[in-house]
């Protein structure tokens, strides 16, 4: 069969990113319930999201050659990679898409640097193409064997039943296939298939797991990416679960320390990363001393521009070593104690403001993490940093709920990005938006899905309030006195009257005159019963279509808040 039609592109490229992207978004808690091995700290899943979200951001929008586009995507997962699994994982993509772009024959590997070629020759256990005329598909196989190869060489003591077995065992299958004449997808396909029967068998490989009856989180991540690759090729959709295996301990796993979730107090206490712009020539030597300060090294990259990571007892060590050669930089320093133990996260966190104790309540019920606002007490950066933090999500969702929070909100996403957390703002002005936006929350959408959604809700929602004015002023409907009863709608002051009722049912009209099937009320900490039920009664009478809701809301200043949609 001649495949030398197909042709690995930009376009396929960011369709791969995109899927994989969903996939182990889908497969992030399954996999971070997996993470026993080399630490159990319960991560694994979060930090190859991560990894992957950075590469993504990186691959620009427009033209690109397919050349320009892998190199971007490398790049970006170099710079963004977290934890162990997410360095090496960043390894895998960049040496892939080098040797897919350069679509190098054996006899050209003379030409590439030190460290690429060392990758190449470096395990006389991985298979070969049979002859190198380099159609897609063998070249796909050879850059899933260079790959490989990259991997092992970036780890100082390479360990069999981790992921870095996963990718060689993924990487044979396909060279074999392509030997056999294959087309890309086949390959593809073949890839997948040694990559989830080597990943089931890591469980005896390693101890560690074997205790804990899991497989290996990082081999997990790496056929969920490989998955996603075989999907785009093959055009058939992501499968409805993520196919991640689940946790089956084994008999023994019921006597005390046996399960393999607890850090073993005599492992390094400590998880170093940091960016190091030094020699490449040095990186050799640099990965020796690195391993015998401690454990899980790994050190990937090239072009003077690597990403180190290790576990050690002693920091301070490890940051002089990558001084001594070049210049470390956006160091990061784990104390493993205090990740032990931790609560799973959900993937996406929707932080609201609430202007009060039955607000906060809903908020919550609906699934948020509510942080108190309203009027005379806004909401700060801080406090939504906190929030952020707390929840522990790699992608976030901000429901400001009021005007001037909306500044505030945007300002934490600003920050919380800057720590590769994928935050959105929703421009709520009001409470009742924010109500309409969580009631349509799916949190197995994909994010980019979920924006949308919770935006046009809130923005289909429109809002008004009433109020008793506290002082003299001049409004958009006039001058009001101290004890008028004042009329908001979409957040102007339209209505001056005497009593809340006519202000109330004001408001309403002007609300209901542009349509709406549903009028949400929320009745404030001094709204009186009867003037909730005159409103619903006036609604009743000149809407029978509109259904009504009344919460309470407990909120300060405004009697009623109102909403329809």
């Amino acid at each position: 069969m001649d495949v030398r039609g197909e042709v690995l592109t930009t376009a396929v490229l960011r369709a791969w990113a995109r899927t994989a992207l969903f996939e182990l978004g889908r497969a992030r808690a399954e996999i971070d319930e997996l993470n026993v091995y080399p630490v159990p700290d319960g991560d694994t899943g979060t930090n190859l999201y991560l990894t992957w979200e950075a590469a993504c951001d990186a691959l620009p929008d427009g033209e690109l050659t397919f050349a320009e586009a892998v190199q971007a995507f490398g790049r970006g997962a170099l710079l963004g990679a977290r934890g162990n699994s997410g360095v090496i994982t960043s390894q895998l993509v960049r040496a892939c898409g080098m040797r897919l772009a350069e679509n190098l024959p054996p006899e050209r590997l003379a030409r590439l640097s030190t460290s690429e070629g060392e990758a190449a020759r470096a395990s006389e256990t991985r298979a070969v193409l049979a002859d190198a005329r380099m159609s897609e598909a063998a070249a796909f196989a050879d850059a899933l064997g260079f790959a490989a190869d990259a991997a092992y060489n970036a780890v100082a003591q390479p360990v069999e039943g981790t992921m870095l077995t996963v990718a060689r065992q993924a990487a044979n299958a396909a060279l074999e296939a392509a030997n056999a004449g294959k087309s890309l997808a086949e390959v593809c396909l073949a890839a997948v298939a040694a990559a989830r029967v080597a990943l089931t068998k890591t469980t005896e490989q390693l101890e560690v797991l074997r205790r804990a009856g899991v497989v290996d989180a990082g081999g997990a991540g790496l056929v969920v990416i490989l998955g996603a690759m075989e999907s785009v090729l093959s055009g058939r959709a992501p499968a409805a679960t993520t196919g991640v295996p689940a946790r089956v301990p084994p008999p023994e796993a019921g006597m005390p320390g046996e399960a393999g979730t607890d850090l073993d107090p005599d492992g390094p206490a400590y998880e170093v990363m940091y960016l190091l712009d030094a020699p490449d020539e040095q990186i050799g030597d640099f990965r020796k001393q690195l391993a015998g300060l401690g454990d899980s090294v790994v050190v990937v990259g090239g072009d003077e521009l690597w990403n180190v990571h290790v576990h050690t007892d002693d920091v301070g060590a490890t940051i002089e070593l990558g001084i001594g050669i070049g210049k470390p930089y956006r160091i990061r320093v784990t104390h493993f104690a205090d990740m032990a133990h931790r609560v799973p996260v959900p993937n996406r966190a929707v932080i609201a403001v609430a202007a009060g104790d039955g607000l906060a309540a809903l908020f919550t019920e609906a699934g948020a993490v509510v942080v108190q606002g309203g009027p005379g007490r806004r909401c700060s950066t801080g406090e939504l940093l906190k929030a952020i933090e707390r929840s522990g999500a790699p992608e976030i969702v901000l429901l400001p709920n009021d005007s001037d929070s909306i500044g505030v909100a945007e300002a934490a996403a600003a920050a919380a990005r800057q720590d590769g957390i994928r935050v959105a703002v929703i421009p709520t002005r009001a409470q009742v938006q924010g109500l309409a936006a969580i009631a349509v929350h799916d949190p197995e959408r994909s994010f980019d899905d979920a924006v949308v959604q919770l935006s046009a809700a809130a923005g289909q929602t429109r809002h008004g309030a009433v109020t008793i004015a506290v002082k003299d002023a001049w409004t958009m409907a006039g001058t009001c006195r101290i004890g008028d009863a004042l009329g908001v709608v979409d957040g102007d002051f339209s209505l001056i009257t005497d009593d809340l009722e006519t202000a109330a049912t004001g408001v309403v009209d002007r609300l209901l005159g542009g349509g709406g099937e549903l009028m949400t009320v929320v009745t404030g900490q001094d709204a009186d019963p009867e003037l909730v039920e005159a409103l619903v009664r006036h609604v009743r009478r000149i809407r029978r279509d509109v259904d009504v809701v009344v919460y309470d809301g407990g909120q300060t200043r405004y009697p009623l808040l109102i909403g329809v949609e």
